[in-house]
């Protein structure tokens, strides 16, 4: 009867054992961060769930600086399927991004448009790298790319569930065939 009893304990410690070892072990996706928007509202990246979401790391200063009115142009065109930019001012490369969180909102929006959601100026490199980026840039972190920032406007393709599918170089435009091709790609699954 105490053989029974012990094994009956063992087998409850070790179901236990596997659903702590699961959930500590559940991979982590770009929806469990929280960030603040360029207003200083924190912002949790669950609301995007079930969006196909671009981040991209912008600066006001940069050549790539007119990329915003791509970023824009492929916003209003895939919003209404499930589809958001989300823009991150970092001054990371030559100071190209030296103004306020006030100062960029006004210029993003001023110049360029710019309607999809912009976050506070962040890091994303070095040692003070926002999590997110961590997260973004580390394949040991999201389980899919490497792929460390090596400029403004380096682009990160997120799915619908929060994982890291595709990073694109700071020059590849989004309005590209092939980035639009992927994005579809994602909006059908």
């Amino acid at each position: 009867m105490k053989h029974i009893a012990f094994l009956g304990l063992v087998a409850i410690v070790a179901t236990l054992s596997l659903a702590f070892t699961q959930q500590d072990f559940k991979k982590k996706t770009v929806h469990d961060f929280t960030v603040k928007d360029i207003v200083g509202n924190d912002v949790s990246l669950s609301q995007f769930k079930g969006k196909v979401i671009l981040i991209v790391n912008v600066a006001s200063k940069c050549g790539l600086t007119p990329q915003y009115e791509d970023l824009q142009n492929v916003y209003d065109k895939y919003s209404s399927k499930d589809f958001v930019v989300l823009g991150f001012p970092a001054n990371n490369f030559m100071g190209q991004e030296p103004g306020s969180n006030e100062q960029i909102n006004r210029f993003c929006t001023s110049k360029f448009g710019v309607t999809f959601p912009m976050f506070s100026k962040i890091s994303v490199k070095g040692k003070k790298m926002h999590p997110l980026y961590k997260f973004l840039t580390s394949k040991a972190e999201n389980g899919s790319v490497n792929a460390p920032v090596k400029w403004n406007f380096q682009k990160f393709l997120i799915d619908k569930k929060g994982k890291v599918t595709k990073s694109y170089p700071p020059g590849k435009k989004v309005t590209e065939k092939d980035v639009c091709a992927q994005i579809e790609k994602l909006l059908k699954k």
